[in-house]
């Protein structure tokens, strides 16, 4: 992998998700900087899906995000799948590879990021598991914030957790606002505070997405619906503190017309830009 330094801190993507093959491979060369896609979607795929791949790849910057490496899970790493992804991050020139701060199997797949218990013993367990994925890939990876309704067996709070996963296996953050702000408001944390105590040098990008309002304290992560304005804030507030990051606009289902997601990618290069233009923004950038 090439690393995320071949973006500008200012890059603004899109998920590259079937549905929307046509208007991606029809774009305009500045309607969005980067592509991100999971790559169990797409290994082994071929025929016309597998034809647009290729040439989207080959025509704009990849990031690949996970979906079933499961990291907290306790099945033994899938060690050939691994190797897969490692080869479909060389075929397409993949510049990150990152995955979930959560774990998905017991046993076979469960098809749902379920949390791991925020205790001393997850965080080594995790850590050592992050740390051979890396071996296995050659690169460092990065996980993500998950969202979570649930902490089974809590020994500490789920900022200490994500540090001390972070520190022990020496991997990056994808940083996700949009889950910050929807685990502070279903676990009654300071966004903000959260925030500021993440290590800013690890931040390797950034996502943002909309979410369902189930009610004023439960907000359900869905990437389902515009990112609303608390989170829009909650961005700006991390750009602030921390610079400029590439940020993908997350989008899984109810698609609105691709016009409509050039819309609100423009709010995000709009605040992007604002920050970028900001000497009090921090622009570290890895």
């Amino acid at each position: 992998m090439r690393g995320l330094s071949a973006l500008k801190p200012d890059a603004a993507g899109l998920g590259l998700r079937r549905a929307l093959l046509g208007p991606l491979r029809d774009a305009g060369p500045h309607d969005f900087d980067f592509l991100e896609c999971a790559p169990e979607n797409w290994i082994g795929v071929g025929g016309a899906a597998g034809e647009a791949l290729a040439e989207l790849s080959d025509r704009h910057p990849l990031l690949c995000h996970g979906l079933s490496l499961s990291l907290g899970g306790t099945e033994p790493l899938d060690e050939t799948f691994l190797g897969r992804v490692r080869r479909f991050l060389d075929r397409h020139g993949a510049l990150c590879y990152s995955e979930h701060l959560s774990y998905c199997s017991d046993d076979g797949q469960l098809y749902d990021l379920l949390p791991i218990p925020f205790t001393e013993e997850a965080v080594h367990h995790v850590a050592a598991r992050i740390r051979q994925a890396q071996d296995l890939l050659g690169h460092r990876i990065a996980v993500e914030n998950a969202s979570y309704y649930a902490a089974p067996h809590r020994e500490m709070g789920e900022l200490e957790f994500t540090l001390a996963v972070l520190g022990e296996a020496d991997c990056d953050l994808l940083l996700d606002v949009n889950n910050v702000h929807v685990n502070a408001i279903n676990h009654g944390y300071d966004a903000e505070a959260y925030l500021a105590a993440l290590p800013g040098e690890r931040i390797a990008y950034v996502h943002v997405a909309g979410h369902y309002d189930e009610a004023e304290d439960l907000k359900i992560d869905t990437h389902g619906a515009p990112v609303v304005d608390a989170v829009w804030s909650l961005l700006g507030s991390a750009y602030r503190r921390f610079g400029p990051r590439p940020t993908l606009l997350e989008r899984d289902f109810n698609f609105p017309p691709y016009g409509e997601l050039l819309e609100e990618l423009g709010t995000l290069r709009r605040i992007l830009r604002e920050h970028a233009a900001d000497p009090g923004s921090r622009q570290a950038h890895g």
